[in-house]
């Protein structure tokens, strides 16, 4: 399990990674891998998640780019101090990655900023030391 948290622009995104054991196939090359994403507005005016997009990378370098509308079907819309949590996952055909991508977010002056998500690691335990 990984846990990190960065900050920019004012918002802060938090990530925990989990993975599935009972829902992976080491056999398939089929490693399944929960991310949670806590994301807290600490700015003084309220901001929405518009899209996000994510870039996965396999330990074979394989990579994947997954962009769309809000996060789980949903646009959060985040007051100062408020915070979203939502769980999505990601599969990879190795026992190691990473991903890592943006959210594009909207004040309520108009303004469209990117949170830039550094690389964070996907991987199965005891496999990276």
């Amino acid at each position: 399990m990984l846990i990190m948290t960065i900050e920019n622009n004012d918002i802060a995104v938090g990530v925990e990674t989990t993975f599935l054991d009972q829902e992976s196939q080491p056999e398939k090359e089929r490693y399944l891998f929960s991310y949670t994403i806590t994301i807290k507005n600490n700015g003084i005016g309220a901001a929405r998640l518009l899209s996000r997009y994510w870039k996965i990378t396999g330990g074979n370098g394989y990579e994947q780019e997954v962009e769309g509308d809000g996060v789980i079907g949903l646009h959060p819309y985040l007051g100062p101090e408020e915070e979203f949590t939502y769980t999505s996952a990601a599969m990879l055909d190795t026992p190691v990655g990473m991903m890592q991508g943006h959210y594009m977010m909207i004040n309520d002056s108009g303004e469209r900023f990117e949170v830039d998500i550094p690389a964070f690691s996907l991987s199965v335990p005891q496999m990276l030391h």
